[in-house]
Order: C-alpha cells, then structure tokens, then sequence
C-alpha cells in the first residue's frame, strides 16, 4: 500500500519562491508541506545557503524556515496527478501520495541549451550546471573556463568559479550591447541595489573580457572540450578552455502545471491577482509564471502563500512590489532577448536530441513537434524532451504544451501501488 501524507497546503518547489510561500502559510497556523527532489532547501539559487549562507536574504529566509511549523520533504519528485487534490511522487524507497487542499506550485526553472556542434563534448556544461556541480565538490581551480549564452546569470557563475580557483577567459554575452546599454540605465534609475550588485560582480571579474554581440559557433576536442569558436557575426576566433559554461535564459518547468490542466499562455502559467492558477485551489509562484528573477520568486510566493490560507489582506500589500518586479522582468528579457542568428548554428549532423542522437537535419524535415516524436523519436528519451524540446521551440517555433504521465521516468511499480486506477494514469 502506498504511504500517504496529508496537508492543508502543499507547496512543489524549495527554491526562493517554494520557500517564501511555505513560510506564509505556515505561519497561518495550517499544516504545510514542501516537497523537493532535491536533498536540501534553497533551490538552484541558494543551493548551500542553508549550511555555508553567504547572502544575507538567503540566511534570512532559511532561518524564518526554521522557526516555521511545516514538513520538508526533500528527495521526493513529484511525477503524477492521482485525482483531485492528490499527487504522487517517487522517493527512493517507492512511491508516495501527496494529499492537500490548496496547491502551490514553484517548480522553478532550467537553462535553456541551444545545439551547436561539439556542444556534446564532454567539457560543455550548463552554466548554472557547473556552478552547481563546483559547489558539490567538483575541483575547478586552474581549470580555464569560457563562460556563454545569455543574461545576469553568466557574470554570476563567472564570478563564482573565480572564487573557487578557476581561469575565467572570456564572458561571451549574444545580447548586442545597444539592447543591454538601456537594460543598465533603467537598472540604475529604478534598481539601485541590483545596480550596486552588477557593479560588485564586474569588480570581482576585473581583467576578465566581457563581449557582447558574441556568441559560440563551435566546440572542439578530441574526445573532450579543447577549445571555443566563437564570433561576433563579423569574425570568428578560438579561445582554449576546459570547460564551457553556456546557457541562453531559463525556461519554466511546465510539466507539472500542463499535467494539472493550468492554463499556459507566451509559455508560462497563468495567474489571477491572488497567483492563483485557472485550476482552483491550484496557485502559482516565481519563474513558473515568468522568468523574472528572485524580487520577483519572493513576493509571487508570499502572495500565493497568504492567499491559499484564506489572507487575502496580506497579499494584496505586496502587489505593488510584484509590479515593480514584473516591470523589471519585462526590461531584463527584452534587454536579453535572443538573437536570430543563433537559430542557424547547428550543422546538419548537430545532435538536437542527446538522449536519442536525432540530428539538426532529421528534426528540421518536420513541422511541428509531435510530428518530429513520431517520426525520429526526439524528446522521447530519458530526460522527456526537456533539454531539446525547449531547443526547438526556439529554432522553429513549436511549443510544447501536451504532457503525459509520468512527468518524470520512475519504476512501473510505483503506478501499480498507487491507489489510484492505473488507467487513469495513461
């Protein structure tokens, strides 16, 4: 029989948002939850924060956790809907129901990856991913390291891997900086503490080359990274490094929401004022419902926390800050938007789905993504389309809005020990 746990709210997510709405919540009074398949709180942004804080915010929300009335449910991934007001997640001793009455949901986002040839060489990782991997002991001091893609979050990571040792040689930004020059004018006008830490980042990466109007065009090795082509559109040039750090923006993970039957428009959960869902009793919070950064994943999760235990009041003082912060998430994605070219750097041999070696050439033949799944199995793999599937709604404009469960790959037995009809599942 599958275990079961019951809540008044139960929060999927424990990053910033995940967290500020749980905090909320619980300090109603009612019995919350906050499940995660990670093994500790904080998130990809405060990853680590709650043993070694260095963010002063980040210690402040962890230690209001603390003092908080509610479960953390760490390593336990979320992969079904088992009917109204019930999910399923796998933990690694079987399967386990989620009951609740209100839901807030705060999966956050990934990076988005975008083909290129030789960007499957080992040595070419997400941006946030060898960040991630750096804080969890992978040794990167005098390891030379080319940072790409696009947003605030590659001078972050460069900077970063700089304090653990490693040779940052170039910050490749695709944004040209005409796009990023008014994007830094509003920042100081509107944000003067996001402008003290862009100037904070800057310093702690001085003598390290930062081009805007650059983008990467090819990775080369011999069975592991060697060097970065890169261009600026005009030329091309190489830079040696072991390791390649590219992410191009954060795409929201919609799974869940999809599978719940949340209402999905431009690619994010839709919202009312109160950050509830078009499914009742069902909110929304952070990057799920915008990419917009942590202001943004803070106040959006306070809101749905006091308003999913009856705390309208309290909510409502907090829309003026998620204007200011939804304001400054429209400035940052304009000012970081991508640019066309990067839609005609794959060659047609570039793998575009790893998990099932489909190549740029294969999936272009197609016209939408379902067709390109029936046909060459891209998206079918292991990680379910989450790595090419926002690759290709970039290079050709197809969404992907249908989902099926599991959300996530999981052992056949944890559907049949649900006490859920596994038909229903199908």
């Amino acid at each position: 029989m599958t275990p079961e746990r019951q809540f008044d709210v139960l929060v999927v997510g424990a990053g910033p948002a995940g967290l500020a709405a749980a905090c909320c919540a619980a300090e109603s009074g009612r019995r919350v939850g906050v499940v995660d398949d990670n093994p500790d709180l904080g998130g990809q942004i405060w990853r680590g924060e709650r043993v070694h804080p260095h963010h002063k915010e980040a210690g402040a929300w962890l230690q209001r956790v603390r003092t908080a009335s509610l479960d953390f449910l760490p390593g336990m991934q979320v992969i079904g809907q088992n009917g109204p007001g019930r999910l399923l997640a796998e933990t690694a001793d079987g399967a386990c129901e989620l009951r609740f009455e209100r839901l807030i949901l705060a999966p956050g986002a990934r990076e988005r990856f975008l083909p290129f040839p030789g960007w499957t060489l080992p040595g070419v990782l997400g941006a946030g991913g060898l960040q991630a991997m750096v804080k969890g002991g992978l040794p990167i001091e005098g390891r030379r390291v080319v940072v790409a893609g696009s947003g605030p979050l590659l001078l972050a990571v460069a900077a970063y891997l700089r304090t653990r040792g490693a040779k940052a040689s170039l910050i490749a930004e695709q944004a040209a900086w005409s796009a990023l020059l008014p994007f830094g004018l509003a920042l100081l006008r509107t944000q003067p503490d996001k402008t003290r830490q862009a100037l904070a980042l800057r310093w702690a990466l001085r003598g390290v080359p930062y081009r805007t109007d650059c983008w990467p065009m090819r990775a080369d090795g011999d069975g592991k990274l060697a060097s970065v082509t890169l261009t600026n559109g005009r030329r091309t040039w190489s830079v040696p490094c072991d390791y390649l750090a590219c992410g191009f923006g954060l795409v929201p993970n919609l799974e869940l929401p999809l599978l719940m039957g949340c209402d999905v428009r431009a690619g994010f959960v839709a919202v009312d004022e109160m950050q509830q869902t078009s499914v009742n009793g069902v909110y929304g919070a952070g990057e799920v419902t915008g990419i917009g950064g942590l202001d943004k994943s803070l106040t959006e999760g306070q809101i749905a926390g006091y308003a999913a235990t009856g705390q309208p009041a309290k909510a409502r003082r907090l829309v003026a800050a998620r204007k200011r912060s939804q304001r400054f998430a429209a400035t940052l994605n304009t000012a970081f938007a991508l640019r066309d070219e990067l839609r005609h750097v794959a060659a047609p041999d570039t793998l575009v789905c790893r998990c099932e070696d489909v190549s740029y050439d294969r999936v272009r033949r197609h016209e939408s993504w379902r067709a390109a799944k029936l046909q060459t199995r891209c998206g079918m793999g292991p990680c379910q389309g989450r790595v090419c599937g926002a690759a290709t709604e970039f290079l050709f404009g197809w969404p992907t809005t249908s989902v099926r469960p599991p959300i996530y790959p999981t052992a056949l037995a944890n559907f049949l020990e649900s006490p859920a009809n596994p038909a229903s599942l199908a």
